[in-house]
């Protein structure tokens, strides 16, 4: 039976820990009473991992909360293994799950905050390997007809940080479940990017396995990144710019030592933290929102900051750095 709770703090369920509050709010844990719900409500707004999140005001009307798990082998082959896992299963639990068994092309993906459901949307990505990388194809259901689609990798369009659900099929339909295509064996361990190499170098460790990467993306990210459950933060609020090769170099003329990664003959990209550092953002706190001192990319609650106060602090920075660097930063979280 479906159970419908009125004026509930959607406190816990943000990473931010914003204390907004939501008119009606349901948690749903199966496929069937989502489908029920479906066909009689049509004006709601979906939370899942809440990690990629920022709620400025009340949200009045119906939040739904997707908490469906599973995790399932569909199908393998010698060397590979597909796996289907519910929307509401938690992002990092889903990676342990995979190392335990042996699975790879995911390792990379360590202690990401939110859910699986979420994780398409946005084609999360980190330390040079992305969910499209490793993803099969994805099942949603469609709000209006309350029909299940299943969409291929081509299909959902991804590209940094995007996909078709961010852009035409937004707020159209809901991810209900996700399949990756993950190897068995021979697994292709992507060391290189970041500062893994030297952290498997400090370990020792000459052949790394599996367990071996996620234990020193895990070691990299704790040591930058606040944990959102001591203190409130989505992760990387900021996209990493791409920008044009020659606006690259007139950039390397007045800042020889800036970080980039090449992405084509006439692409580079640019680390957003670095240009929010350089601003002289990193480390400062502007009432109960601040910059995290380890990593300017990241923007924090010190406790009891409104949406409202931390999208003014990302507004103030994207302003500088434009003004500074003639580069636009475009928010990778939500706001709401």
């Amino acid at each position: 039976m479906i159970k419908i709770e009125q004026n509930i703090s959607l406190k816990p369920f943000n990473t931010f820990g914003i204390n907004v509050k939501a008119k009606q709010f349901v948690d749903i844990s199966s496929l069937e009473d989502l489908h029920e719900l479906l066909r009689i409500e049509k004006d709601f707004f979906i939370i899942s991992g809440g990690s990629n999140l920022l709620l400025t005001k009340d949200i009045d009307r119906l939040v739904i909360y997707i908490n469906t798990k599973g995790i399932d082998i569909v199908d393998q082959t010698k060397d590979h293994v597909f796996v289907k896992v519910q929307a509401g299963e938690n992002w990092h639990e889903f990676i342990e799950w995979c190392i335990d068994h042996n699975y790879g092309g995911v390792e990379n993906l360590s202690l990401i905050p939110g859910n699986v459901g979420t994780a398409p949307i946005q084609n999360i990505g980190a330390y040079g390997v992305e969910l499209k990388d490793t993803m099969h194809k994805l099942e949603g259901l469609e709000i209006d007809s309350v029909k299940s689609k299943i969409f291929t990798n081509e299909e959902c369009q991804f590209g940094y940080r995007n996909s078709v659900f961010k852009n035409e099929l937004k707020g159209k339909y809901i991810i209900t479940s996700v399949t990756f295509k993950l190897t068995k064996n021979k697994h292709k361990l992507n060391s290189s990017y970041g500062a893994i190499q030297s952290e498997l170098e400090k370990n020792n460790n000459k052949k790394p396995t599996l367990r071996a990467i996620s234990k020193a993306v895990i070691t990299i990210r704790q040591s930058k990144l606040p944990d959102p459950k001591k203190l409130g933060n989505s992760g990387s609020f900021f996209k990493n710019p791409i920008i044009s090769t020659i606006d690259f170099k007139d950039l390397q003329k007045k800042y020889p030592e800036a970080p980039h990664y090449i992405i084509s003959k006439n692409e580079v990209k640019v680390p957003a933290g670095w240009l929010v550092e350089k601003c002289g953002f990193k480390g400062k706190r502007f009432g109960a929102a601040g910059v995290h001192k380890k990593q300017a990319l990241v923007l924090v609650n010190y406790g009891n900051a409104t949406g409202k106060e931390i999208w003014k602090l990302a507004q103030k920075i994207q302003k500088t750095v434009d003004e500074k660097f003639g580069i636009s930063l475009e928010a990778e979280v939500n706001i709401i």
